[in-house]
């Protein structure tokens, strides 16, 4: 039966363990129960917030409103065609277990993108992406209440209009609740071991040629030994995005600085790396004398951390001020990935 809670605190669900409460707060199991808390006569005319795995949100304040936590959990194998193999999975999946559970299934593909915080309905809206590989190259389809319609739909990978940590669902925010996502896994499946750390690993290692399990072990390992787990200390991941810049920028910016990394883009441009930006800012393992509790992690600078006790003001005067050092020094406008709420 579904449950309406009050005054809920939401320090436990969001991955910066930062103090907020919820006036309203509900589990969303399917999307009968979905549907159903929709139409609670309390919850009429307030402001929704929709939760997943909380670790792409900086909460700043309580929230006057309905939070839905969404849990709806199922992992299916649908078929296989001549190029692909199609795996579904409800949006409260956790995002690696369900990867890992693709594996065991004989369906590789997802193995670039192990240990990404959060869950699978969290993946799409922020084209999740990592060590060569982005959602949006797995991405089948997607079913969502359209909140404005009040009807399921079924969004394919144009509809979801995919970017650079980008898609529709941040341009149209509260618009669409995603109960369920379809990713196709290409087949014969190819490893994607070109990222540094990646074919650095298995050259080390004396592998030539990495099973898909073997990645998704080796991208694990990476991840733990560069990012804190937010079990242990408070953060959002990866808190800015990448710069993208065009050539002339980034060949200027190159002449002033020889060392600053940099990928080149398929369209000409050119991402700029953000952590070695703010570490050349020297940032890595600082906080704010007026917020010591917020910090920039010691081994990455560009995750933010709670050492304990930070609110939500503390993280975003920490992001504030790493965004002004780099625009003095580069010339360059960091954005952050986290929502601010």
């Amino acid at each position: 039966m579904l449950q309406l809670q009050r005054d809920v605190s939401l320090r436990e669900f969001n991955t910066f363990g930062l103090p907020a409460a919820a006036r309203y707060f509900v589990t969303i199991d399917s999307e009968a129960a979905l549907v159903a808390a929709l139409a609670m006569p309390e919850l009429a005319g307030l402001p929704c917030l929709v939760l997943g795995g909380g670790s792409n949100v900086v909460l700043t304040r309580d929230f006057d409103g309905v939070v839905l936590k969404i849990a709806i959990r199922a992992r299916e194998r649908l078929s296989d065609d001549a190029g692909a193999s199609y795996v579904r999975g409800g949006a409260g999946e956790v995002w690696h277990d369900f990867v890992g559970w693709t594996l065991a299934q004989g369906c590789p593909g997802l193995e670039n993108l192990a240990l990404i915080p959060g869950t699978l309905g969290a993946a799409p809206i922020q084209n999740i992406g990592a060590y060569g590989l982005e959602l949006a190259e797995r991405f089948a389809s997607l079913r969502a209440l359209d909140t404005s319609a009040g009807e399921f739909v079924t969004l394919d990978r144009e509809a979801c209009a995919f970017g650079y940590r980008d898609s529709l669902f941040k341009r149209e925010p509260g618009r669409y609740i995603i109960v369920s996502v379809t990713l196709r896994l290409p087949r014969p499946w190819q490893a994607v071991t070109g990222y540094a750390d990646v074919s650095r690993t298995f050259a080390d290692a004396g592998v030539e040629a990495p099973s898909a399990v073997q990645i998704f072990e080796a991208v694990a390992d990476i991840r733990r030994r560069k990012l804190p787990d937010p079990l242990e200390l408070g953060n959002a991941g990866s808190f800015f995005k990448n710069p993208v810049v065009d050539a002339q920028t980034f060949a200027s910016l190159r002449e002033r600085f020889a060392q600053i990394v940099g990928y080149a883009q398929p369209d000409g441009t050119w991402k700029v790396a953000a952590g070695w930006l703010i570490d050349q800012c020297g940032w890595r393992g600082k906080s704010l004398d007026t917020a010591p509790a917020a910090a920039v992690h010691e081994r990455q600078a560009l995750v933010l951390v709670n050492r304990g006790g930070a609110n939500g003001a503390d993280i975003v005067a920490l992001a504030k001020a790493v965004q002004a050092s780099v625009q003095a020094r580069f010339g360059i406008t960091l954005e952050p990935e986290p929502l601010m709420l």
